[in-house]
C-alpha cells in the first residue's frame, strides 16, 4: 500500500485496517530490524543525498526513491568484526537498544552501503579511510556480500580493514505502521561520502540512482515527480535544514534515538514533533 506524504489523508482502506488492528481484530506482522544510510555530499544547494529508485517488482516500497539500506543479517552481529570508533556499547546508548543489536545495526548500515552503492566506510586504521573501491576485485567482494557468500566481518578481516563506526551518525528510527503487510524497524544513519570514493549504480534492487539536494528531493516529492515513502520524505526535509554533511554529522552527534511508530489519528498518520514543526514552517500544516 502506497502511503501518501504527510499531511495528506490516508486511503479509507488503510484507516479501516488500522482501526481493526487497534481493536484487536487483526494481529500486526512482527517487524524485521533494518538499517538505512543517508549518504551525503556537499552541493551548491546544500547537502546532496544518494537515492535509489527501487524496482517496481519489489515486495516493499516498489517504485519508490529510497536511501541505501536493508534488513539486518544475523552475521552482522559478529563480535569478531574488526572495529574502530565508538564502541557497540556507545552505539547502544545512541540508538536506544541493547549492545548486540547496536553492533548488528552499525554493521548492517556499513554493509548495505557497500552493497547498494559501492561505498565502504572502513579503513586500515582508526584514522584512515579506503579510497577507490571501484575495481574488479572490490566488485567481487561487493557481490559476495550481496549474495551472502561472505560476511562483512570476513571481508574486513581478509582486507586488513576495520569498520569506521565514527563515520556514521544516528539520525532517527521508524517502525512501519501496523496495517502494512511487510514491516520493518529501521534505524536511519547519516554519513558523508568518503574522499576518493565514488558511488556506482550497482544495486540489484534498483533501476536507477541519483544524487540530488535534499531540498530538491523534498520539492520533487511534493510535486509528485519523485515517489517517496513518508519516512524518506521527512528525513530529506530534516536533512535539508543543514548546510553540508559536516553539519549533518555534528547534529547527529547530539541525537539519542527513540523508535517512532506512526499511528492513525483521524485520517492521517501521526508525526514526530520536529517533523510537524518543519511542515508547519513549510506551510504544509
Amino acid at each position: 500500500m502506497a502511503i501518501p506524504l504527510p499531511p495528506v489523508a490516508l486511503p479509507p482502506e488503510a484507516v479501516l485496517k488500522a482501526a481493526e488492528y487497534a481493536d484487536g481484530r487483526r494481529t500486526p506482522v512482527e517487524p524485521r530490524d533494518a538499517a538505512t544510510v543517508v549518504l551525503a555530499r556537499p552541493g551548491a544547494g546544500g547537502s546532496e543525498v544518494y537515492l535509489l529508485n527501487r524496482q517496481r517488482s519489489m515486495s516493499f516500497a516498489a517504485g519508490m526513491s529510497v536511501f541505501p539500506g536493508g534488513g539486518v543479517d544475523p552475521r552482522d552481529a559478529a563480535e569478531e568484526t574488526p572495529w574502530a570508533g565508538p564502541s557497540p556499547a556507545v552505539w547502544a546508548e545512541r540508538l536506544g537498544c541493547e549492545e548486540a543489536k547496536a553492533r548488528a545495526l552499525v554493521c548492517a548500515a556499513v554493509r548495505e552501503t557497500f552493497e547498494e552503492c559501492g561505498v565502504l566506510l572502513a579503513g586500515t586504521s582508526a584514522s584512515d579511510v579506503v579510497a577507490d573501491v571501484s575495481g574488479d576485485d572490490w566488485e567481487a567482494d561487493r557481490v559476495a556480500l550481496e549474495e551472502r557468500s561472505r560476511s562483512l566481518s570476513e571481508l574486513l578481516e581478509r582486507r586488513g580493514l576495520v569498520l569506521r563506526s565514527d563515520l556514521l551518525g544516528a539520525w532517527a528510527a521508524w517502525t512501519t505502521p501496523v496495517f502494512e503487510a511487510r514491516r520493518y524497524r529501521t534505524w536511519f544513519f547519516v554519513a558523508a561520502l568518503p574522499a576518493g570514493q565514488v558511488t556506482r549504480d550497482v544495486s540489484s534492487e534498483s533501476v536507477s540512482v541519483r544524487w540530488m539536494s535534499a531540498g530538491a528531493a523534498v520539492a520533487a516529492a511534493e510535486e509528485g515527480t519523485l515517489a517517496m515513502m513518508p519516512p524518506t520524505y521527512l528525513t530529506c526535509l530534516d536533512v535539508a535544514q543543514h548546510a553540508d554533511p559536516a553539519e549533518l554529522l555534528a547534529e547527529a552527534a547530539t541525537r539519542r534515538i527513540e523508535m517512532f511508530t506512526p499511528t492513525v489519528e483521524g485520517e492521517r498518520l501521526s508525526m514526530m514533533p520536529r517533523h510537524r514543526e518543519l511542515l508547519q514552517a513549510r506551510g504544509r500544516l
